[in-house]
């Protein structure tokens, strides 16, 4: 428990040098006064801005106040308030402070909104859609910002049908204070229809370019979309064999003779071979090693084989496997690996050696489908019910494997609103001294829910559940069995160590599985953060989770921003810990619990 106080008083002295900062905060450069509303006033407020230097003179505080009133005045502009008035002043106080006082007057409105096409206009269908997206109606409040975006969106609609070279000239916007009306007119060239050609290719990438016109989302002759051409950069960058791609649509004098525009793609290939070495180390599941050897391109598609090893206290292998991105079709990689392994936990001792393979689909940047399948060949040593030896047995394990995967969340490794769903299930055939079918299904779901807009205070949840359906205990070899307990599952307590357990002490596994978690992450200044969490677990003989051999787990942690996601530390204790439970766990990782 001495961690404990000192993670608090850590935090303590960083909240004191926050408090001590603040003391010495800048102030606004100038007071805002008049009847306004509270979020034009904060927004005055932010366009002023503050100044954390004092006032020195009667001059400079009127020369804050004109600087404030100009900003003053962009607000009150941009917002629709085109009669207003706003006067800049100084107090009679030494020092003089510089102030602004604000009268809106009333707002003006949207009248007529126009499109002008300059020099050829485009297809009706696309001024059409050019009109639906303008979004501006009469009668609707004139802000600048507004009138900006309607432009914008008049652009991209229009480049979106094919016309790439479409700009937007100087518009006309008529202020008009007699009826208070504000009347935009548009000046949009759109040029000429374009039409895609070929790939031209740049660069001394060694992938075979017959694989790489594949790839492309379209064919000669189809009109240009800009999101065809940002979704080719995408698929080639997601392989992961590449140090830049930039596409890119050919300038307007490349238009060859039958009217179509080539598209430019260039790539610049990563180094060909890449060496990565990694330790681990945890006060539940002891020390660990890594090592990968990996090559890229190899087979000129885009393709990554590796060599991997591992070794550490519960799980060595060794192995090989091959990534072929793009498979047959768009976003789908298949992926294979071959490899022999060794896991030694409290539960059960396993040497083997086995083989897989898994077709995935990607549909977003974290949401997929996977199928796929698995074969092992494997001795397995663990206790069994009436003896406390640990026997051998040698079985073959063919299973097939089904994932579905949804991710809502706004960020990968620190989400902050949203949620995540996964489903997995896994028909699996056992043969040894006899055979065993049965179904291994689980699943896992995740919210997050911010209590203010940016997200610095969260409230996390989880909640997991699995079954293993046909099969019964013992019969389940005990390295296909549910467990719980240790980082990823309920914190507080050993690796495997929740659920029931021979007279030894000896993890025994399930049949049902049922865990959840519970967080409050609360960021503090820029890059730090606090987390207070609970979680809970159950493992039971049963097919279907029965609450029974509950545990719970409880503590802090800490987090520290790294710019693409946080380190995390945190330290938990046991709540309803038995006899051979440790008194606390340390966990070490990079990105949120879950």
């Amino acid at each position: 428990m001495g961690r404990l106080a000192l993670a608090g008083a850590a935090l303590a002295a960083l909240c004191a040098q926050s408090a001590a900062g603040a003391a010495f905060a800048a102030q606004p450069k100038a007071a805002v006064e008049g009847t306004l509303k509270a979020d034009l006033k904060a927004k005055i407020i932010e366009a002023i801005g503050d100044s954390d230097r004092p006032m020195t003179s009667r001059f400079e505080a009127r020369r804050r106040a004109r600087e404030a009133a100009d900003n003053a005045e962009a607000v009150l502009r941009s917002e629709g308030y085109y009669a207003g008035e706003v006067e800049p002043t100084v107090t009679d106080t030494e020092p003089s402070q510089p102030k602004v006082t604000v009268k809106t007057g009333r707002r003006f409105k949207i009248a007529d909104p126009q499109i002008t096409w300059v020099d050829t206009p485009p297809g009706e269908v696309v001024q059409q859609a050019a009109e639906a997206v303008m979004g501006l109606a009469d009668g609707q409040t004139g802000r600048a910002a507004d009138v900006l975006s309607a432009e914008g969106r008049i652009v991209a609609a229009v480049q979106k049908r094919g016309y790439a070279d479409v700009y937007a000239a100087p518009r006309t916007v008529v202020v008009d204070h007699a009826d208070r009306t504000v009347r935009p007119d548009f000046k949009i060239a759109a040029g000429d229809l374009v039409h895609l050609g070929e790939l031209s290719l740049q660069g001394s990438s060694k992938t075979d370019p017959a694989w790489i016109r594949k790839l492309a989302p379209w064919s000669p002759g189809e009109v240009y979309d800009p999101a065809d051409v940002g979704d080719l950069e995408r698929r080639l960058l997601d392989t992961g064999v590449y140090d830049s791609v930039t596409v890119a649509l050919a300038p307007r004098d490349q238009t060859d003779a039958g009217g179509l525009r080539p598209v430019i793609l260039s790539l610049s290939d990563r180094a060909d071979r890449r060496l990565e070495l990694g330790a681990s180390y945890s006060t539940s599941e002891g020390a660990g090693g890594d090592a990968r050897w990996t090559r890229y391109n190899e087979l000129h598609r885009g393709d990554t084989t590796s060599i991997f090893t591992r070794a550490s206290t519960l799980d060595s292998r060794i192995g090989v496997d091959l990534s072929l991105p793009h498979w047959r079709r768009a976003r789908q990689t298949l992926k294979s690996s071959a490899f022999v392994y060794q896991q030694l936990t409290a539960a059960f001792q396993e040497t083997g050696i086995g083989a897989n393979a898994d077709l995935t689909q990607k549909f977003e940047r974290t949401s997929y489908m996977s199928l796929g399948a698995s074969l092992d060949y494997s001795r397995t040593r663990a206790v069994t019910a009436g003896s406390l030896a640990r026997l051998g047995s040698s079985q073959i394990t063919a299973a097939l494997l089904g994932t579905l995967a949804w991710d809502q969340s706004d960020d990968p490794l620190d989400p902050k609103r949203g949620w995540r769903l996964e489903a997995r299930l896994e028909p699996t055939v056992i043969s040894g001294s006899s055979s065993l079918p049965y179904l291994k299904a689980q699943s896992q779901a995740s919210a997050y829910f911010p209590f203010d807009p940016k997200g610095r205070t969260v409230l996390a949840g989880r909640l997991k559940i699995g079954s293993i359906l046909g099969g019964t205990m013992p019969d389940v070899p005990a390295s296909r069995r549910f467990y719980a307990g240790g980082g990823g599952s309920v914190r507080g307590y050993t690796y495997q160590a929740i659920g029931p357990q021979y007279a030894d002490n000896t993890p025994q596994g399930g049949l049902g599985l049922a865990e959840f978690s519970a967080e409050l992450r609360q960021k503090i200044g820029q890059n730090w953060g606090l987390v207070g969490f609970v979680d809970g677990g159950s493992v039971g003989a049963s097919q279907i989770p029965d609450g029974k051999n509950l545990g719970f787990g409880a503590g802090i942690g800490m987090r520290y921003d790294l710019g693409f996601g946080p380190i995390r530390v945190d330290l938990a204790v046991p709540l309803n810990p038995r006899s051979n439970d440790p008194s606390f766990q340390i966990y070490l990782s990079i990105g949120q619990s879950f």
